[in-house]
């Protein structure tokens, strides 16, 4: 069966923010056992960062200690870099890719159309687990929002939205989601685009996107699940920019750490149901 997702064999991993880079590692740990058995090599990219010296040896260090062989620290600030065959070199040898946070505009501006970001894609159609992190994983999908006030976004205009990377279809991705208080984005995107399913990622939690399209929560926070697919109604496309947007039935779910969502089926997944699934779909 096809994954409404993605069309690949590996893994993406999806992460709210603020992710534990120096106790027990539970996040990166999922991450760096999803890579291929055979492949412990790493690329970080900071392309996002505007602090990149700050962020890489924090994740050298957390990667180095769950056992990766190899590291390669990349910063890439501008689009020459982004097409240099020895950054892709390091990428096409690497079981796992990770995106750091920072700003997801700066990403995929400096990534976008390039020879690194389809190096990424080949590994991700490979096996290869690609993560990313705060603006790293809301730039995963084909479209990310990339600005919209967090207290009163559910009206019309309030979300800015652009092309992301296009690792995931059909999906919106939303990051430090608690924390922030972005409940109102992702409403605003969803009573737009009710095809698209809205995840929101709290700190310290992230979601495994399986590539049967069955999403699976980690980490000590919340994954927030916005479905619009049942939309019955909203006043959106009569609305002048700003006015506040009505919206009815839509649908939220919270999930935590081992329970899961079924994105075809539109169906929570208890961690009985999550764990049956995944040992079936091995």
């Amino acid at each position: 069966m096809t994954s409404p997702l993605t069309s690949v064999s590996g893994h993406l991993v999806a992460i709210g923010g603020a992710e534990d880079r120096t106790s027990e590692l539970e996040i990166l740990r999922r991450v760096f056992a999803l890579a291929p058995a055979d492949n412990h090599e790493v690329a970080v990219i900071a392309t996002a960062s505007s602090i990149p010296d700050e962020v890489l040896p924090d994740y050298e260090a957390a990667f180095s200690r769950l056992g990766a062989s190899r590291v390669h620290s990349l910063s890439i600030r501008d689009r020459r870099q982004a097409a240099d065959p020895d950054t892709v070199r390091l990428i096409e040898q690497s079981g796992v890719i990770f995106l750091t946070g920072g700003d997801q505009l700066r990403l995929t501006n400096v990534m976008g159309g390039s020879a690194t970001l389809e190096a990424i894609r080949q590994r991700l159609q490979a096996g290869a687990v690609v993560a990313g992190t705060s603006a790293g994983a809301a730039a995963m999908p084909g479209t990310m929002i990339y600005n919209g006030a967090a207290a009163d976004a559910l009206r019309k205009g309030a979300v800015n939205m652009t092309s992301g990377l296009g690792l995931v279809r059909g999906m919106i991705i939303d990051s430090h989601f608690l924390e922030r208080g972005r409940f109102t984005r992702l409403m605003e995107v969803g009573a737009s685009n009710p095809e698209h399913l809205g995840v929101g990622i709290g700190e310290d939690a992230a979601v495994i996107i399986h590539p049967h399209g069955i999403l699976e929560a980690i980490g000590s926070g919340h994954v927030i699940i916005i479905d619009s697919r049942d939309l019955a109604s909203s006043n959106i496309a009569d609305l002048s920019i700003g006015e506040p947007v009505a919206v009815e039935n839509m649908t939220l779910h919270a999930m935590v750490s081992g329970h899961g969502f079924d994105v075809m089926a539109r169906r929570y997944l208890i961690a009985e149901e999550l764990s049956a699934i995944l040992a079936e779909r091995q």
